[in-house]
């Protein structure tokens, strides 16, 4: 599908004005995001993606829009996994919640450009070098069987490679300073562990991005497809956070959902040259795979909470 630059110039102008209206009006000033303002946000993202699904049905058709909602739902849902791990580092570097807002708004911002890197590489190799498409399967598979099948381990900050290397690079000081990522003192110029913070955000993402954008191109190689897709996504990942942060933990079986996604993506880009599963059949089965996990885990926790 051949997309016009109107189309990519006027997306990039709402996401722009998005961002805009976010930090500079909305959270002009840094204060902790209650449940309720963070369900409004969540509310907001979620109806904006649908809206533009509608768009896209109209200007190029259901198959797009299908393609389009799978994607959105496939990002959405992997991205949880984010979600786990940003409730750690946070909790462990003792991050006011007045800041954090603002550390996910510029790692999502670093993640929006990461994407946009890894969308058009991987659409090209795939372009170019078909052949490429299986050794993403073979990597998708790999990766849900490694998920599904190895003890969860907690990651854990103070043997993080990238907390050890940020150190050496530029001196860190251990405090926030009302929210700034650099200060001097005595004319040298120090880290604040929001700095350090933002880092780990960003190589989060990068780690997971290498799960995302595969799972997304089993669905659709339409450049702007998978990067609008993935862009709704990723802007509603910080209300998604602040909403779900205190309840994150109960979701024990979602690792395992994700999982079983993950090896269904890599197991349909095995076999798109012998038996290609039509992508609305793909989106009610990575439905089910997530509404089951999500069943399965409340369930877990209510039974705890009758034996406590």
């Amino acid at each position: 599908m051949e997309v016009n630059a109107t189309f990519w110039i006027g997306f990039t102008a709402f996401v722009l004005l998005m961002l805009a209206l976010d930090l500079g009006v909305f959270h002009k000033k840094a204060h902790a995001v209650s449940i309720k303002e963070a369900l409004t946000w969540s509310g907001i993202w979620i109806a904006l993606a649908f809206s533009f699904n509608g768009l896209i049905y109209h200007w190029f058709g259901e198959a797009k829009a299908v393609e389009f909602f799978t994607g959105y739902v496939i990002e959405k849902s992997l991205s949880v996994d984010n979600l786990f791990v940003f409730v750690i580092i946070f909790g462990y570097f003792n991050i006011a919640p007045k800041y954090q807002h603002k550390i996910l708004f510029w790692g999502i911002l670093g993640a929006l450009v990461m994407r946009v890197i890894f969308i058009f590489v991987g659409v090209t190799l795939i372009e170019k070098f078909h052949w490429t498409i299986y050794v993403f399967g073979a990597f998708l598979l790999y990766t849900g069987f490694k998920m599904f099948s190895s003890k969860e381990e907690t990651f854990d900050p103070s043997k993080s490679g990238i907390v050890k290397w940020f150190k050496k690079l530029i001196p860190l000081s251990p405090e926030d300073h009302n929210g700034k990522f650099l200060v001097k003192k005595e004319g040298k110029t120090y880290a604040t562990i929001l700095l350090l913070v933002l880092v780990l955000v960003e190589f989060t993402d990068l780690i997971f991005a290498v799960d995302s954008i595969p799972a997304i191109l089993a669905i659709s190689q339409d450049h702007f497809i998978v990067y609008t897709s993935n862009v709704f996504a990723i802007l509603g990942l910080r209300s998604l956070y602040f909403a779900l942060a205190h309840v994150v933990h109960k979701f024990t079986y979602l690792s395992y959902g994700l999982a079983l996604i993950l090896m269904f993506i890599g197991t349909k880009m095995l076999l798109i040259d012998v038996f290609k599963i039509p992508t609305f059949i793909s989106l009610l089965i990575i439905a089910f795979i997530i509404t089951i996990s999500i069943i399965f885990s409340l369930l877990k926790e209510k039974e705890k909470e009758k034996v406590a």
